[in-house]
């Protein structure tokens, strides 16, 4: 059994680049091998800035080559499904950025392509679940320290009004709903290990961009509630508040914790606040081992593709609604 996963990196996105890349190259079970842009001179700079081995100036190039096993797909969004799709044909498992698809659709005729690969390895990259603080969250939860989990609030923002951002471009599946939006919305379905029974949503529109920029949604669950704000036209800002019926847990960088100092939480209850430290860790490099370990071991991945297409359905709903 090889010992590590060799990567091939689809496009030379920011999220690759900055975060993905650089944590699979310290990681233990994987190794980026290749990266492909459709400009070859953007592919070589980004070989050379990462010290990755291999360029390819095409994805058919790289899907191509025989010694990878595996690519990351971080393209836009309307490309996720047909590239995920081509590199399953080519015989490579899978890690595809979220969200998905553009729509739950469209993530189901990537279920139905998956199933025709049944040795291929094929999950959503919601890095965040892999991180130790989510983990610990539900295990005090599961523990009653909060007694029963009741009601959880999240916000989420930041602020881009570059019309050239892929977050602006409706034809690529811009809007702050499926690019960030996603995070309270899965996060809330880890906790309550469940799915929505009812869900509400209220969204503003940029009306020369055609695409959300602040969305709010109700989630109602069979005892429990998630209400979220997440906006692309807003100050800089996250967090996450878990009430219970005799406590609270409060994460203070819920989704992009930093690689290089300890992830908080904060369990408030009977009048004192418990300040709980983690240890260091890159949760892009602990998302990259848990894949490549499901492809070592031959076992089913942590997020088979049926989770990706419940959260496309509830991001589906919340437009519609």
């Amino acid at each position: 059994m090889k010992k590590k996963i060799r990567f091939g990196i689809l496009g030379a996105a920011a999220i690759a680049i900055e975060h993905v890349i650089p944590a699979m190259q310290n990681a233990d079970y994987t190794e980026v091998t290749a990266i492909a842009s459709r400009s070859l001179k953007k592919a070589e700079s980004a070989a050379k800035l990462l010290n990755i081995k291999k360029s390819y100036g095409s994805y058919e190039e790289l899907l191509s080559d025989p010694d990878i096993d595996a690519i990351y797909n971080p393209l836009p969004n309307h490309l996720h499904v047909s590239w995920s799709i081509k590199a399953l044909k080519a015989g490579k498992h899978v890690l595809c950025e979220k969200p998905i698809a553009l729509n739950a659709k469209e993530a189901q005729k990537l279920v139905d392509a998956a199933k025709q690969y049944p040795h291929l390895k094929i999950t959503e990259a919601f890095m965040y679940r892999f991180h130790p603080q989510w983990h610990k969250v539900r295990n005090m939860i599961e523990k009653g320290k909060i007694g029963r989990l009741t009601t959880i609030q999240t916000i989420f923002s930041y602020y881009d009004d570059n019309p050239e951002s892929i977050v602006n471009i409706r034809e690529y599946g811009g809007g702050g709903l499926p690019d960030i939006g996603c995070y309270p919305i899965s996060l809330s379905r880890f906790l309550f290990k469940e799915e929505p029974e009812r869900i509400m949503g209220s969204v503003e529109k940029d009306s020369l961009m055609d695409i959300d920029i602040l969305t709010s949604g109700i989630l109602e669950f069979r005892e429990g509630t998630s209400t979220f704000t997440a906006s692309i036209r807003l100050y800089d800002r996250q967090r996450v508040n878990i009430f219970g019926t005799n406590g609270e847990i409060e994460l203070e960088i819920p989704f992009n914790p930093f690689n290089d100092i300890p992830a908080v939480i904060y369990l408030k209850k009977d009048g004192k606040v418990n300040k709980i430290e983690l240890d260091i860790c890159d949760q892009y490099g602990l998302q990259g081992d848990a894949f490549a370990k499901a492809i070592l071991e031959d076992r089913e991945v942590d997020y088979p593709l049926r989770d990706a297409v419940k959260q496309m359905k509830i991001i589906d709903a919340i437009y519609e609604s």
